[in-house]
């Protein structure tokens, strides 16, 4: 097979500046990179306007494959459309191709029949907003236990209903590995998040977000394979970076760390 695709979320060095983290994707020689609206100082919570970004980008060599994320989509409501459109917006100003959906994940919408009813409105309200703006949504189910999308195979349904051409799926190793979900859909998947988790004394139903660090040979949660398979099913995409450890976030030199899971990753697959 073909070298794997990496891309870089800019949760894998959240304290670099978009600048250099632009300049880190490049020395690994990547140029698909992921930008965030949650990282506090940085683009985009720090007003920089999206021309700028594009500008960087640009400067760069950078295809942003996406912003990470609208939170919350499928409660739908005023403030989120209204959330949806701004960042919409920025997305297609700086020149993002995407723009990344995270449902809501504190134990509320998870009843049969309230949480697919609940997707398939903010998709119909959704799908106007992004084709208009040429961007794609893309439907990031999470495994922990209290989330309202869990299920890849409900929101595959739901975007298949709805709008195969403005929707995909975000298949995420971590959150499919939580889910014990094994429903892989190659050609409904628009985008790969790659993180590992190697601690052994985590139960698989305790692991969150700070468990999640730079793939590695005690990896646990078996991204080689989900690789593999992915592949072999027929995806080409992007494999994005995001690990959330702070180990990982302290690091002096990540390009070094990440040099290493991506030549992992690659003896792998």
């Amino acid at each position: 097979m073909t070298a794997l695709p990496f891309a870089l979320n800019h949760m894998a060095a959240p304290g670099l500046p978009l600048d250099a983290f632009f300049e880190l994707a490049k020395s690994l020689r990547i140029s698909a990179v992921e930008i965030r609206n949650d990282l506090s100082g940085n683009a985009i919570l720090d007003g920089t306007k999206p021309e700028d970004v594009k500008a960087l980008a640009e400067k760069h060599g950078m295809t942003i494959i996406s912003i990470n994320a609208l939170q919350r989509f499928n409660e739908w409501n005023e403030a989120r459309e209204t959330e949806a459109r701004d960042l919409i917006s920025y997305a297609r100003d700086c020149g993002a191709k995407a723009l990344v959906l995270v449902p809501v994940n504190d134990g509320s919408g998870q009843k049969d029949g309230e949480r697919q009813a609940n997707l398939r409105v903010a998709l119909k309200a959704l799908k106007p907003l992004l084709d208009t703006a040429g961007l794609i949504g893309l439907v990031e189910p999470l495994g922990f236990e209290i989330c309202s999308l869990r299920s890849k195979s409900e929101a595959a349904e739901a975007i298949l209903e709805i709008g195969a051409a403005t929707f995909r799926l975000v298949h995420d190793t971590f959150h499919h590995h939580l889910a014990g979900e094994d429903s892989f859909f190659p050609e409904l998947t628009g985008l790969v998040h790659i993180s590992g988790v190697s601690d052994g004394a985590v139960a698989v139903s305790e692991m969150r977000d700070p468990h999640r660090i730079l793939v590695d040979a005690a990896d646990r949660l078996d991204n080689a394979g989900q690789i593999r398979r992915l592949r072999a099913e027929g995806y080409q995409g992007p494999f994005s970076f995001e690990p959330f450890a702070p180990s990982v976030h302290a690091l002096d030199d990540p390009a070094k760390a990440i040099a290493a899971s991506m030549e992992y990753l690659e003896s792998r697959t």
